[in-house]
């Protein structure tokens, strides 16, 4: 009790600090300003603002705006959003990659007047334990962080990671948060599918971190490729290939990496799975005629802008645009009570593609006479009833009768 008392009572006095300068910060929009750990400045507004009294903000995780996942995805809808609506919103990228600086971004944010904050990403797992008792008035939105997440940083040493052990309620306050988490084996497991019903054989996955999110990807990547091998007759045809890089960038390092996968052991199709891992993985196979598969967002866009046409196979998405937007119109119209407190897992909620929070995008996967998007959409049906499953499981990887050779990091 004392230990919360006395970080109110700092809280308090960071914020008076901070309001004397608040005015200087949201005047003038900068960009500049964001790469500096200051916020953008108020970006959008108009008289729907003062009818809603929202005020909007977004802090970066370890990345920015433009790192064609998380952060970018989550900007551009809250922005399109605030923009249709005459809502204010900003953004922040904190001075270092930390929880202490994500936790001063979202001091700086409320100081401005913020009363709904998005946070991008697992890493805010802390400030959510940490700033959402503190700041009861505000609205915290966590996209993509877990009672898991939640636990291990609340709880520290002795977490025994089973999620099962402990009441998450008891250790963030419930009162103005709402999380949601993807089920992002679905979504991996449609990009492996869709992958061998193309005609890929061998096939590799670059995950970021062996964090739990990548890791379902890899693991329902795993799962669909076997599903359709076994489909298909040709088990022992079939490789899968697969490493974390140990960070969310790419590197030299990792792109040599790739060149060997794509070179020497003729892996034809990577899925990159981490942030701007990427990079190296498109590098790579620009280089040697190889393939890719996005992740998060429909990556085809940017990565053949930067890499050559065609290099992008499809993408194993999440619907982040879609639960800002939803959970943003859910505040503006008084429907806030319905949500907060919950830690959703969200993924399949139609048979019809579109409206799922997982899946392929439909118009830059490159379908073909062997699978097509009529396929692909009996596919997602299926899945939707029942009649294909897919484990999220990470305990181990997937039992299989194709070949998957584990590799574990990189670095």
């Amino acid at each position: 009790m004392k230990k919360r008392i006395l970080t109110a009572l700092l809280a308090i006095a960071m914020l008076m600090s901070m309001a004397a300068c608040g005015d200087k910060d949201t005047s003038t929009p900068s960009s500049d300003n964001a790469e500096t750990g200051a916020q953008t400045g108020t970006e959008t507004g108009g008289d729907t603002a003062a009818a809603t009294d929202m005020n909007i903000a977004m802090v970066t995780d370890s990345g920015d705006i433009t790192d064609q996942s998380f952060n970018q995805t989550t900007y551009e809808s809250a922005k399109a959003w605030a923009e249709e609506n005459g809502v204010p919103f900003n953004y922040y990228k904190p001075e270092s990659d930390s929880t202490e600086a994500r936790n001063a971004s979202v001091d700086q944010a409320v100081a401005a007047g913020a009363n709904v904050i998005l946070l991008p990403g697992y890493l805010f797992a802390a400030t959510v334990v940490d700033q959402a008792e503190m700041y009861p008035d505000v609205k915290f939105i966590a996209l993509d962080v877990g009672a898991g997440d939640i636990l291990e940083n609340a709880v520290g040493e002795g977490y025994t990671y089973n999620p099962d052990d402990y009441d998450v309620t008891q250790y963030y306050n419930t009162d103005n948060v709402y999380c949601a988490t993807y089920q992002e084996a679905i979504s991996g497991y449609m990009a492996g599918y869709t992958a061998v019903k193309l005609g890929y054989k061998h096939l590799g996955f670059l995950g970021g971190m062996a964090v739990p999110a990548v890791t379902r990807f890899g693991y329902g990547y795993v799962q669909g490729a076997d599903a359709a091998a076994k489909e298909m007759g040709i088990e022992s045809e079939v490789t899968v290939e697969y490493v974390v890089g140990g960070q969310f960038y790419g590197d030299a390092d990792i792109t040599a990496y790739m060149d060997t996968w794509y070179n020497s052991r003729d892996v034809e199709v990577v899925f990159a799975c981490g942030g701007g891992i990427y990079t190296s993985a498109a590098e790579a196979a620009q280089k040697a005629g190889g393939k890719v598969i996005g992740v998060d967002s429909d990556q085809a866009p940017i990565i053949d802008a930067s890499y050559g046409e065609g290099i992008t196979v499809t993408s194993a998405m999440k619907g982040l645009s879609t639960t800002v937007k939803n959970m943003l119109t859910a505040i503006k119209d008084g429907q806030w009570g319905e949500h907060v407190g919950k830690i959703e897992s969200l993924g399949l909620i139609s048979e019809t593609v579109e409206e799922n929070y997982v899946q392929l995008p439909i118009k830059s996967t490159q379908w073909s006479d062997t699978y097509t998007e009529d396929d692909y959409r009996a596919l997602v049906k299926d899945m939707y009833d029942g009649k294909v499953t897919v484990s999220d499981d990470i305990s181990a990887m997937p039992a299989s009768s194709i070949t998957v050779n584990d590799y574990g990091s990189i670095k």
